[in-house]
Formats: C-alpha cells, structure tokens, sequence
C-alpha cells in the first residue's frame, strides 16, 4: 500500500557504489537517491578524496544530515496526524449537529401526532359520555 510519505526500501551501499562508478541515473532514480542521501555521502566521499576533511568528519556530517531529515519527516508525520485527528473532530461536531437537528424534527412530528390522537379521541370520548349519562338518568328518573 501507498504510505505518506513513501517508503523506500533502497540498498544504499550499492547505490551508492553504482554512482561513485559514474552512473547516470533517470530524473526520478536521481530525485529518490538525492531524497535517502545517497547523493549527500557521494558529496562528503569527494571531500574527503581531496582533503577537505577527514572521513570521520565526513561520516559525523552525514549522520547529522539524515538525524535532521528524519526530525523534519517526524515533524511532518506529527503534522498529518494532527490534521487528521482535527477533521475527524470537525466530522463528529457536524455529525452531532444533524443528529440534533433530526432529533429536534423527530421529536417535534411524535408531537403533532400525539395532539392529532389527543383531538382525535376527545371527540370519540365526548360522544361516548352522553351516551352513558342518558341510561343513567334513565334508571334515576324511574
């Protein structure tokens, strides 16, 4: 699967022995080297093949160079994660508000119902009463 960043699984020492020899690589093979540093360790070799600086140096130079690119790729994981964790927030926020709003619609419709029934049987109910009162009179009145 894709991953964000992309994760590539790169034989570096033989990359890099394949560029010291010359090779030329394709734009996007020279991107990918540049990117895990083949290209920073074939820059430091020739430094020291002149005598800029010693081989220690070099190696104490490169190990800065990739801790301060895995900082920044950390930094930028802790970003995305933080933005993703925020639009899941702003989901839920929006998805409780709908919710709120059918309830509300919901809540609103079971009442006019129960009034529509309510009216419903007060009639039915006051025309049953009369009818029960008559026979009651009735049977007073003999």
């Amino acid at each position: 699967p894709n991953t964000n960043p992309a994760t590539v699984d790169l034989n570096f020492d033989a990359a890099l022995a394949w560029v010291l020899k010359g090779a030329q690589p394709s734009d996007t093979v020279r991107n990918i080297l540049s990117r895990e540093g083949v290209y920073m360790k074939k820059h430091l070799m020739g430094g020291v093949a002149k005598g800029a600086f010693g081989e220690a140096e070099a190696d104490a130079k490169f190990e800065a160079w990739k801790n301060n690119k895995q900082s920044g790729l950390a930094a930028l994981k802790a970003k995305q994660d933080e933005a993703k964790k925020a639009e899941a927030k702003a989901r839920l926020e929006a998805e409780k508000k709908i919710n709120e709003v059918k309830a509300k619609a919901l809540a609103e419709k079971k009442a006019a119902e129960a009034a529509e029934k309510a009216a419903a049987e007060a009639p039915a109910e006051e025309a049953a009463a009369p009818a029960e009162e008559a026979p009651a009179t009735e049977a007073a009145a003999e």
